[in-house]
């Protein structure tokens, strides 16, 4: 039974999301750059009763990044959900950041998600039926966080382009808004934040939301 692909599956919102399609009874995929973190992932997720499956990649690597998107599928099917979590989230100011530095950080916050989502919507769009989300944040831009304002920033434009192509098709491409520093037991507890995107995935078509802020 196909299920979720998650990418950017370290602890916080992507575990918690993987955690909560899992109670579903979805199997989960999980794709983070370190092995370590994405088999303990799976460990947990799998005292669940699900299958998780731990992948690892890049989310700057194209190549990598889609041999691990072909490897979940030909393990657990084509997702019917996938959540691209993947980001670079540092202080910097105007001018800071060399340019290879604001490339190598937007290609995780933004081309990454583009990567994703132009391997695993056409098929959503032939189904006729898909969840697209990208975790999203900076709900207003500022200059101690250029590079992050700016990949949100592209984040939300890369959505809306997303939707427009492959909304009319049944496939649901939205982004959850993350207003603060996510942290269990706060107002920004991930697992609070992982039920947004569950009831994005199960929105019927009529009641789609685009942006959903935390």
């Amino acid at each position: 039974m196909a299920g979720a692909l998650i990418i950017g599956a370290g602890q916080g919102i992507g575990q918690a999301v993987a955690r909560r399609f899992a109670r579903e009874g979805l199997p989960v995929a999980l794709i983070a750059r370190r092995k370590e973190t994405v088999v303990a992932a799976a460990e947990s997720i799998g005292s669940l009763g699900v299958r998780a499956l731990p992948l690892t990649a890049d989310a700057a690597d194209e190549t990598a990044l889609r041999t691990a998107l072909d490897t979940a599928a030909g393990e657990l099917g084509e997702p019917d959900a996938v959540v691209y979590n993947a980001a670079v989230i540092r202080p910097d100011t105007i001018g800071e950041l060399p340019l290879r530095d604001h490339l190598d950080t937007y290609a995780v916050n933004v081309l990454g998600a583009l990567t994703a989502a132009s391997h695993t919507l056409p098929g959503m769009a032939r189904r006729g039926r898909g969840t697209f989300v990208v975790t999203g944040g900076m709900p207003e831009m500022k200059p101690q966080y250029v590079s992050l304002s700016l990949g949100k920033a592209g984040v939300r434009a890369l959505v809306e382009l997303l939707d427009a192509e492959y909304g009319p098709s049944g496939v649901h491409v939205a982004t959850v808004t993350v207003g603060g520093v996510v942290a269990p037991g706060t107002a920004y507890d991930p697992d609070d934040i992982a039920e947004h995107y569950w009831r994005l995935h199960t929105q019927p078509r009529g009641q789609w939301e685009r942006d959903v802020f935390h």
